[in-house]
């Protein structure tokens, strides 16, 4: 595995990337599939005006560290997207996991699903314990400061939107078709109706300046096969009109030549 020699964290000894891990250990199981089908509409739809693909990093169900001070302490959001940071780690490598003093850039946007064992803590209704770390809400809030923090509950379909204002998260108009806009990305984020890895239910989505959702990989395939079959039908019409015009002069100098009318 490739790990680079020089890096800002390297060079004051803190932990980087390849220090500490994406994995807990403590965590039992994996998340249903929900957890994995939703994130991925997110990423595949995350295009941000003016930040080119290789400057947009998003993270599913990584571990989040935030303080060098306890390097290990570490939130694990269902999915995050970072706007400014290469792509790749120093360049070049995939990532473990997020190390915010090692990046030097911290989340725009975080997005948790709601699950009964998480839920309390997700919407800021539980209290720091004595010698613990902070709750999930202090760190995006107040810690790393996360402009922009959304919820949404499979369950109910309830989707619940934050924004950090004047250092504290403010609830967010959400229209009446379960929308909201991010000024800063020229993005909105709302509730879809439609069909994803085959199942069909109300999903998370991004949408563009104009309100269309932004497409996914798939439906850009099947507009690139729709696209491409109408030009081969376009160029087999094109061809068969070709076709028809040349058998019409044919019968034509046929018929002058029958008349005794000579043509060049």
């Amino acid at each position: 595995m490739y790990q680079p020699d020089l890096s800002v964290a390297a060079q004051k000894n803190w932990p980087t990337m390849y220090d500490l891990p994406s994995e807990d250990p403590e965590e039992m199981g994996l998340p249903d599939e929900f957890h994995d089908f939703q994130p991925e509409l997110l990423r595949q739809t995350f295009q941000p005006w003016g930040y080119p693909a290789e400057r947009i990093f998003t993270g599913t169900d990584m571990n989040l560290y935030y303080d060098r001070q306890h390097p290990l302490w570490h939130k694990r959001p269902d999915w995050f997207g970072v706007l400014g940071v290469s792509r790749f780690y120093q360049e070049q490598d995939l990532r473990l996991s997020y190390v915010v003093w090692d990046e030097g850039v911290n989340p725009f946007v975080v997005i948790e699903l709601l699950s009964p064992g998480t839920e309390d803590e997700d919407l800021g209704q539980t209290l720091r314990e004595v010698n613990k770390p902070p709750t999930k809400w202090q760190v995006y809030e107040q810690i790393l400061q996360i402009p922009y923090y959304f919820l949404f509950n499979r369950y109910n379909n309830q989707f619940r939107a934050f924004q950090l204002i004047e250092g504290s998260y403010q609830p967010m108009l959400i229209t009446a078709d379960q929308k909201v806009w991010l000024e800063e990305s020229q993005l909105g984020l709302g509730v879809w109706q439609g069909a994803f890895q085959g199942m069909e239910r109300l999903w998370l989505r991004w949408f563009d300046r104009s309100g269309n959702w932004i497409p996914t990989l798939e439906e850009l395939t099947t507009k690139e096969r729709l696209r491409a079959d109408r030009a081969e039908q376009q160029a087999e019409l094109a061809g068969q009109e070709a076709r028809q015009e040349r058998e019409r002069a044919e019968r034509l100098a046929a018929k002058l030549r029958e008349l005794g009318i000579e043509i060049d």
